[in-house]
């Protein structure tokens, strides 16, 4: 029998006063429900079959200390290693400090807590709004909504966008701000040893995203009633480079290894990175693009504060020509990243990638997924 708890005080309202298409305006009705609407619940085999999951101990976590000593090349192995084997892991001594960290944590629960009609103010259906409330992932392509709501916006420049993130709470700008500062200096980190660990430049990986972009997403996943039942979020990969996901202290996060769904748990002060579509692309398939999900709970909300990084829209993304060889030839397409966002932002995410559409004649891309959809 499927159990059912009590729902999150932040809910997304009874069924009558929520329409069935997925994306619409929050309502601002508060009562508790014992079950999710039906327009949230999966079809029987696309649902998380939570039963199944593995709880995974040994998912790569690397020291960042290492890599400014001695230890440089240990370090770089296990990224290296990470990079073929899952597209994922864990990193500590980061750089960003704790207190930012939590800081962070906290003005973006208390987003979530704003009145409703301040952050409706935000909401829209248009995937390239540099300023972003929603609750869907492609409002006109999905037929089965998610449990969640997300605030997503770009950040780099940040002079460009700052004035147009919301005002509330009021160290909004100025918290949001420094953490993006700080979690692109650890972006830029990353891309030099990833990049050194492909046998390449150290800059390469910097240069192939042309003048780069960087966007992020504050998600708040409410308790659910029936999390047997939907999904915070599907199946899919990142469409950008490189993610870097600041998790709170709730799980929800898996991702697939081995065919096979594993919860990631949080690490306190640690950050998951997750190699995204064009990492894949630019290694010409020797690393992996992750494709992970989230899931919810019925005991507690959730916060996760994912940054994404991504090549400027008219940097011209391919294999590197030092990764094509007889053994391996290219893989995938010349493309620009405009080209493939446009394409991403699209389809819904009955798709798990959209790397197929990408890749040369004859060959598929190596994400692959169980047979969940």
């Amino acid at each position: 029998m499927e159990k059912s708890c009590p729902a999150d005080d932040v809910n997304f309202g009874n069924e009558s006063s929520r329409p069935l298409r997925c994306g619409a305006t929050m309502t601002s009705d508060r009562s508790h429900c014992n079950q999710i609407p039906k327009a949230y619940i999966r079809p029987l085999s696309e649902r998380p079959r939570l039963d199944e999951v593995a709880l995974s101990d040994d998912i790569s976590l690397i020291d960042l200390t290492d890599l400014n000593g001695p230890n440089r090349q240990l370090a770089i192995h296990q990224i290296q290693r990470a990079c073929q084997e899952d597209g994922f892991f864990h990193v500590i001594n980061h750089g960003v400090p704790d207190t930012d960290v939590n800081t962070m944590l906290a003005v973006a629960t208390e987003f979530f807590t704003m009145p409703t009609e301040f952050r409706e103010q935000f909401y829209s259906e248009d995937p390239s709004s540099v300023v972003r409330l929603s609750t869907s992932f492609n409002v006109h392509k999905e037929n089965v909504c998610n449990w969640r709501y997300y605030l997503r916006h770009h950040c780099y420049p940040l002079e460009k966008y700052i004035d147009a993130w919301p005002s509330r709470p009021h160290a909004y700008r100025e918290v949001v701000g420094k953490y993006c500062r700080e979690v692109r200096a650890l972006v830029i980190q990353l891309l030099a040893a990833i990049s050194e660990s492909l046998g390449l430049e150290p800059h390469f990986l910097d240069k192939a995203l042309g003048n780069h972009a960087q966007h992020m997403a504050i998600n708040y996943y409410p308790r659910c009633p029936n999390p047997e039942l939907t999904f915070g979020l599907p199946a899919h990969s990142d469409p950008n480079a490189l993610t870097v996901l600041l998790q709170g202290h709730v799980s929800g996060l898996q991702v697939l290894r081995n065919g096979r769904w594993c919860a990631v748990q949080p690490i306190p002060n640690a950050f998951v990175v997750n190699l995204g579509d064009q990492l894949e692309v630019l290694s010409n398939g020797i690393y992996k693009s992750a494709i992970h999900r989230a899931v919810v709970n019925c005991s507690e909300a959730r916060i996760s504060v994912p940054t994404f990084y991504c090549p400027s829209p008219d940097a011209v993304i391919q294999p590197a020509p030092g990764l094509i060889t007889c053994d391996n030839p290219a893989r995938y397409r010349k493309f620009t990243y405009e080209e493939y966002y446009e394409k991403f932002w699209s389809k819904d995410l009955v798709e798990k990638t959209c790397l197929n559409s990408f890749t040369t004649d004859g060959l598929d891309a190596n994400t692959t997924a169980p047979d969940d959809k």
